[in-house]
């Protein structure tokens, strides 16, 4: 029975369905019921079916290849999560996925772009762009962009998360734990582009949270408590030495914290760090909180964090361009919750 010229027609044969049922299965769109799914894997099996992928591609134009543009991979995380999410979906959906990493660098994202384009994917996705002109060179070719986390442009279609949400969150918990002196460690906004279309930055977001929730639990932000800087060096491997500076200098202060809130999990490694070599016991002696919960996880004390959620992001980001490359309706922006994750590094306030 197994035949590796084994046709649709065969399958159809075998099955007891039509051809346009198994298509169906194999296209994973429309209803099918359990019984007529099983049957038609049944005969795919058992024919060794395969799909004419080249024929496919000729007759429908489409390379079923998808691109994901990644700010650096090896770096941070929440890149690794994203890319792992999108590459699940599009292999559910029948497509690949060619990954670049650009580094922060225009030349280098323009360079991936290019490559995209003369590969004739289907779309690209940026997780994040380094410079619109770059996403906007995927409109002349015909090929659409979606972006994810961070917008640089407004005419892409953009999957985002709620950071104010998320950290208004973290706020609040460690008010309610009894915190008066509650440190910020973050991006800083002027280092980090705005999104395009609202005018405003996750670095914005996450800092205006702070700042709302201290005055609506009647806390005054000092200005020694905000670090501002960068989560990261891209030239580095994350290790942390941002978020080491930071507190290093809010431990050094007359009266210092007793909460730090590090907008970046990999910025919150480096307040740990920071915190075990001045011999201060989290959470007895100050409490932590993160923001990713890529890294949060696998900390001692395990990190409570504002979780992303990372893995819904790359999935919105690849139906986005699944929808634009079959000319669908679909929302110009989706915006997902972040959700805080209350672990071991906040307890009550000392004393």
């Amino acid at each position: 029975m197994a035949s590796k010229s084994a046709t649709l027609i065969e399958v159809a044969k075998l099955a007891g369905v039509s051809t346009a049922t198994v298509n169906r299965v194999l296209k994973q769109q429309g209803y099918i019921s359990e019984e007529a799914r099983e049957k038609v894997l049944a005969a795919v099996a058992a024919t060794n079916y395969r799909p004419n992928v080249v024929a496919r591609n000729l007759r429908t134009q489409r390379s079923q290849t998808i691109g994901l543009m990644l700010t650096a991979i090896t770096v941070n995380p929440f890149f690794v999560g994203v890319a792992h999410a999108v590459e699940a979906a599009a292999i559910a959906a029948g497509y690949r996925v060619v990954i670049f990493n650009h580094g922060g660098s225009d030349s280098y994202e323009r360079h991936g772009v290019e490559t995209f384009i003369a590969q004739r994917v289907d779309a690209v996705l940026f997780c994040t762009a380094a410079n619109p002109a770059n996403v906007e060179l995927l409109a002349g070719a015909g090929i659409p962009a979606i972006e994810i986390e961070r917008s640089l442009t407004e005419t892409a279609r953009f999957v985002r998360v709620n950071n104010y949400v998320g950290a208004r969150a973290a706020i609040d918990h460690l008010v309610g734990l009894g915190h008066r002196r509650i440190a910020f460690v973050g991006g800083d906004p002027a280092l980090y582009p705005q999104d395009a279309a609202r005018r405003r930055s996750v670095e914005e977001d996450r800092l205006a949270a702070y700042r709302d929730g201290m005055a609506a639990h009647g806390l005054d932000m000092q200005a020694d408590y905000v670090r501002l800087g960068q989560y990261y060096d891209l030239a580095s491997d994350g290790s942390g030495a941002e978020g080491r500076a930071h507190a290093e200098v809010l431990l050094a202060l007359p009266t210092p914290p007793t909460a730090i809130f590090a907008t970046c999990d990999i910025l919150a490694v480096g307040v740990l760090q920071a915190l075990y070599k001045a011999g201060k016991r989290v959470p007895h002696d100050l409490s932590v909180v993160g923001f990713d919960d890529t890294l949060a996880p696998y900390l001692a004390p395990q990190l409570t964090t504002v979780a992303q959620p990372i893995a819904e992001l790359g999935r919105q980001g690849f139906e986005m361009a699944r929808a634009a490359i079959d000319k669908r309706d679909m929302q110009g922006e989706v915006v997902l919750d972040a959700g805080l994750v209350i672990r071991q590094s906040t307890g009550p306030a000392p004393g």
